[in-house]
């Protein structure tokens, strides 16, 4: 087994923060995984939005007309790299020459395009404007799996879109109870003391 690459992509997956998540950045956090290769990973976080940032806000900033319920729709806060750059998560109906095609039927994309084209109404059929990215150099996520802060539960683009936000750290636990969802995950159950073996 070859050190310098991961052992599994996490491609189109969740990392889901174990409670013993020991940076208080990304305690309760849901990040869905766009990007993992021998270079490092990169994840957009779910179920974190920018306070008092609606997207109407961004597109008045960026001087693009928007009328209607897009303009309330919430900003995510994506992660704490870049926090100035936007990335739009989406479904793969919409693809421009940058958009990165994720399995699962989602898409990444960081251009003001997009984001006229969404105002339009000619976007994807469910985006996401995040603000900032979590980002992991080569090796480092792998250590952190190893030391248990995330828990890797397979990707839903429904999860992705709910705008519930709340409780997506638990609705993706419970991802983990049992494929239907239906299942609890039992916090208690879990232990952060498993170890390396």
């Amino acid at each position: 087994m070859s050190g310098s690459s991961p052992a599994a992509t996490l491609v189109g997956r969740f990392l889901v923060a174990a409670p013993s998540m020991p940076d208080e950045r990304f305690q309760k956090s849901v990040v869905f995984i766009c990007k993992h290769d021998d270079d490092g990973a990169l994840g957009i976080i779910v179920n974190n939005t920018v306070d008092d940032l609606p997207l109407g806000q961004v597109y008045r900033q960026l001087g693009i007309e928007v009328t209607g319920l897009a303009a309330e729709k919430p900003v995510l806060f994506g992660g704490p790299v870049e926090t100035s750059r936007g990335l739009v998560l989406h479904s793969a109906d919409y693809k421009r020459e940058e958009t990165l095609l994720i399995e699962g039927g989602m898409a990444l994309t960081a251009s003001l395009e997009i984001l006229k084209d969404m105002a339009g109404g000619d976007g994807p059929k469910q985006a996401w404007l995040a603000l900032g990215h979590a980002a992991w150099d080569r090796g480092q996520l792998d250590l952190e799996m190893q030391d248990n802060a995330w828990l890797v539960v397979d990707g839903n683009p429904g999860l992705v879109f709910d705008a519930d936000f709340e409780a997506k750290w638990q609705r993706a636990l419970d991802l983990l109870g049992g494929k239907s969802g239906a299942a609890r995950f039992d916090l208690a159950s879990y232990s952060h003391q498993t170890g390396r073996a």
